[in-house]
C-alpha cells in the first residue's frame, strides 16, 4: 500500500462552500426564546421576594436563581426544538429533510481509526477494535480504512500484553483491515499529546482521522457515513456523533443507558440547531479532517501551575474552538445510529470521572477571551464549566433559602415599626405566583424526558420492551435521577471548590467493569453527604416544618446516599430488571452485529509477530496561541475569504 496520502476533497479551503442556511436567524430565535423565558421566571421570583422588602439574603437568592433558571431554560428549549426536528425528520444544520449523503463520484480517501490507550484492559481494547474493523465494508476500494492503536501505557506487563494481542489481531484481520501499533515512552500531553505525536509522524498519510476511545465501538455503516459526509463538504473540519452507552448491567448503568438512548439524540438535535457549524467535540467517536486538525489544533500549555494551569486537560472543547477559529465547520451528526461507548458502572466511578472533567472544564474559563475565537466556542467553554458550577449554585440557593427561612422563623414579628404608630403594619401576602413558578420550573425540568418518551412511543416502542414497559422504565429512571441528584450536587460542589482551592487530580484510566460496591466503601464516600442531609432535615423540621417538606427531595436523597450507591451498583438487581423487561434499550433488544461480535471477544491465538507501523511522513503541528491571532494572515478565515481578498492574495503570491 502506498505511503502517500490519497487526497480527494481536501484541496479546498474551508470558505469555498455555502454556510448552513439561516445561521444567524436561528441563533437569534433561540436567544429570544431564552431571554423571554428567563425574564418571565426572574420577574415572577422578584415579585415573590419583593413583598415586604427584599433582604440581602433574598437578593442573593434572586441572583443565583437567575443563573440556574437560565441553565434549565437552555436545556428546555433545546429539547423542544430537537423534538420538533426529530419528529419532522429534519436535519438540524441543513434544516432539510434527512437524506443519506453519498460520497462524490470518483473521490478517493484514506481514513485512520486512531485509538489512544493508556494502561487499559487490553482484551477489551482489542475485541472492540476487531468488532469495529470486521464490520467495515469490503466493497469500497475508494475508501481505504486503517486502524492505529496508540499506546501511552506505562505498565510493562500491560505493554507486553498489548504487543502480543495486537500481533494476533493483525494476523486475524490481515485480509480485512491493516492494524498498526505504536507505543511511546512518555505520557506527555496525555491523550492530546498522544494524538499530536501520531499526527506529526503519520498524519500526512491520511485524509481523515476517526478518533476512538478504548471503550468506543462503531458500526461499519456509521464510519462510511462519516467519511462520505466529510468528502461531500470540503469545509467540514470535524463531525461529531452522539455515542450511546451500551453493555451496562448495574441499575446505575442501565438507568443512564436508557436516558442516553431516549434523550441524547433529541437534545443533540436541538443543540445542533443553534450551534449550526460551530458545534462541540466530545473527544471520541468523531471524524476530523487531518490536515485541518494538524494546522489548527496544536495545544499550548496554560500559564501557571495545575489545576488551572499547565496541560489542557479537556482538550476536545479547545480543539473544536481552534478548528472553528480557523474557519472550518464543526458539526454534529445527531441521527447516526451505530456509535457506542461504555461508561462507569456505579456512581462512585462516575463521580471520579466527573472530578477529572471538572478540572478540565474549569480551565476553559481562562480561554473565554482568547483572541479570534467564535462566539459559540466561548459559549461552549462557559457552559462546560457551568455544567459543574451549577451544582454549587444550586447548593448555594438551598443553603441561603434555608438561612432565610430560619431567620424568619426565629425572628419575632414586629407590626409596629414606629413609636407613634396607631395601626399595625400587617404582613402582605405574596402574589399567587409561587405555585405557577414552581410548576413551570418542574415542567421545564421534566419536559425533555416527556418529549423523549413521546418520540419512542411513536416510533420504536418495541425496541424498549413495549409501550407499558417503556413508560414504567421512564418513571423508574426519573425517580432514580431525582434521588441521586442531591448526592451529585454535593460531589460536584466539593470538586469545584477543590479545584478552585488548588487541588489537582491524576488523569488515570477509566474503570468500566461492573461491580457491586461494598457497604464499607459506599459509607466511606458518602457519610459526609448523609450527615448534611440528617442535620438539614432535623433543623428545618424543628424550626420551620413547612420548609422541611419543601426540602424533602434534597434531604431524602442525601440520607439515602450510601444505600443508593450500594443498590444502584448491584448487578443482581440490574439483571432482575432486565428479566422483567425494564430499562431495556435497543442495543439489547435488537443488538447490531458489531455488539454481538464484541460479546464473543476472541482470545489471542498463536505466536504472531508484531508488524511494524508504516513508513513515517513527518510534518509539523504548530502550537496555537490564545493571546494572538491574525485574521488577515489566516487563509482559513471565513469573514475575510471574499473574491476581492482572494484576488489580492493571488497577486501577492
Amino acid at each position: 500500500m502506498s505511503g502517500t496520502p490519497m487526497r480527494s476533497a481536501d484541496p479546498c479551503s474551508p470558505a469555498d462552500s455555502t454556510p448552513p442556511p439561516w445561521r444567524g436567524t436561528r441563533r437569534l430565535l433561540f436567544a429570544l426564546l431564552f431571554a423571554g423565558t428567563v425574564a418571565l421566571g426572574v420577574w415572577a421570583m422578584f415579585r415573590i421576594l419583593i413583598v415586604g422588602g427584599v433582604s440581602p439574603l433574598e437578593l442573593i437568592i434572586l441572583g443565583l436563581f437567575t443563573i440556574t433558571f437560565g441553565w434549565i431554560t437552555i436545556a428546555f428549549w433545546s429539547a423542544v426544538i430537537g423534538f420538533i426536528l426529530t419528529l419532522t425528520r429534519r436535519d438540524p444544520v441543513a434544516l432539510s429533510r434527512r437524506r443519506s449523503v453519498a460520497s462524490p463520484s470518483g473521490t478517493r480517501s484514506r481514513t485512520v481509526l486512531a485509538m489512544p490507550i493508556h494502561n487499559e484492559d487490553v482484551a477489551r481494547v482489542v475485541a472492540g477494535l476487531e468488532a469495529t474493523c470486521r464490520d467495515l465494508p469490503n466493497d469500497a476500494p475508494e475508501r481505504q480504512i486503517e486502524a492505529f492503536i496508540l499506546s501511552d501505557s506505562t505498565d510493562d506487563a500491560i505493554i507486553a500484553d498489548e504487543t502480543a494481542q495486537v500481533a494476533a489481531l493483525q494476523a486475524r484481520l490481515a485480509r480485512q483491515c491493516d492494524v498498526h501499533y505504536r507505543h511511546r515512552n512518555s505520557n506527555v500531553g496525555r491523550k492530546a499529546g498522544n494524538l499530536a505525536e501520531f499526527c506529526q509522524r503519520w498524519g500526512r498519510r491520511y485524509d481523515f482521522m476517526l478518533v476512538l476511545d478504548a471503550d468506543s465501538l462503531m458500526t461499519g455503516a456509521s464510519i462510511v457515513s462519516l467519511i462520505d459526509a466529510m468528502q461531500a463538504n470540503p469545509r467540514l473540519g470535524l463531525l461529531q456523533t452522539v455515542p450511546i452507552p451500551v453493555r451496562q448491567d448495574s441499575l446505575f448503568g442501565r438507568a443512564n443507558q436508557l436516558a442516553a438512548s431516549l434523550y441524547a439524540p433529541m437534545l443533540a438535535a436541538g443543540l445542533s440547531f443553534w450551534h449550526a457549524d460551530a458545534a462541540n467535540y466530545f473527544g471520541h467517536n468523531a471524524i476530523l479532517r487531518t490536515r485541518a486538525f494538524m494546522e489548527s489544533c496544536g495545544l499550548p500549555d496554560l500559564p501557571g501551575d495545575p489545576p488551572l494551569g499547565g496541560e489542557i486537560l479537556s482538550h476536545d472543547f479547545v480543539e473544536a474552538a481552534l478548528l472553528r477559529r480557523a474557519g472550518w465547520q464543526v458539526q454534529m451528526q445527531t441521527d447516526l445510529a451505530g456509535s457506542y461507548e461504555e461508561m462507569p458502572s456505579h456512581l462512585l466511578d462516575f463521580a471520579k470521572r466527573d472530578r477529572r472533567w471538572v478540572q478540565g472544564n474549569l480551565q476553559h474559563l481562562r480561554l473565554l477571551f482568547g483572541r479570534g475565537l467564535h462566539a459559540m466556542s466561548r459559549l461552549h467553554f462557559l457552559f462546560g464549566a457551568l455544567a459543574y458550577i451549577a451544582s454549587l449554585i444550586w447548593l448555594g440557593i438551598l443553603a441561603v433559602s434555608t438561612a432565610d427561612a430560619l431567620t424568619r422563623a426565629l425572628t419575632e414579628p414586629n407590626f409596629f415599626t414606629s413609636g407613634a404608630q396607631l395601626f399595625p403594619d400587617w404582613p402582605l401576602a405574596p402574589p399567587p405566583l409561587i405555585m405557577p413558578l414552581l410548576a413551570g420550573t418542574l415542567a421545564m425540568l421534566l419536559m425533555p424526558k416527556v418529549l423523549g418518551l413521546i418520540l419512542a412511543l411513536r416510533r420504536r416502542p418495541a425496541e424498549f420492551g413495549g409501550r407499558s414497559r417503556l413508560a414504567a422504565s421512564v418513571l423508574l429512571e426519573a425517580l432514580f435521577a431525582m434521588l441521586i441528584a442531591p448526592m451529585m450536587m454535593i460531589f460536584h460542589s466539593r470538586f469545584v471548590i477543590g479545584v478552585l482551592g488548588g487541588r489537582t487530580v491524576a488523569w488515570d484510566p477509566q474503570s468500566r467493569e461492573g461491580r457491586a460496591v461494598p457497604w464499607q466503601e459506599a459509607w466511606r464516600h458518602t457519610w459526609q453527604a448523609t450527615l448534611v442531609g440528617l442535620l438539614w432535615a432535623v433543623i428545618t423540621w424543628w424550626y420551620t416544618p413547612v420548609f422541611f417538606w419543601w426540602l424533602t427531595p434534597v434531604w431524602l436523597g442525601l440520607l439515602l446516599s450510601a444505600p443508593l450507591v450500594r443498590w444502584s451498583s448491584s448487578l443482581t438487581l440490574g439483571h432482575a430488571l432486565r428479566r422483567a423487561g425494564l430499562l431495556l434499550v435497543p442495543s439489547e433488544t435488537h443488538p447490531p452485529v458489531v455488539l454481538r461480535e464484541l460479546a464473543r471477544q476472541p482470545a489471542a491465538t498463536g505466536q504472531a509477530s508484531l508488524v511494524p507501523p508504516p513508513e513515517e511522513l513527518p510534518d509539523e503541528m504548530p502550537i496555537q496561541s490564545f493571546s494572538a491571532f491574525d485574521h488577515q494572515a489566516s487563509r482559513y478565515t471565513e469573514r475575510h475569504n471574499t473574491p476581492a481578498r482572494r484576488r489580492k492574495v493571488a497577486r501577492k503570491r
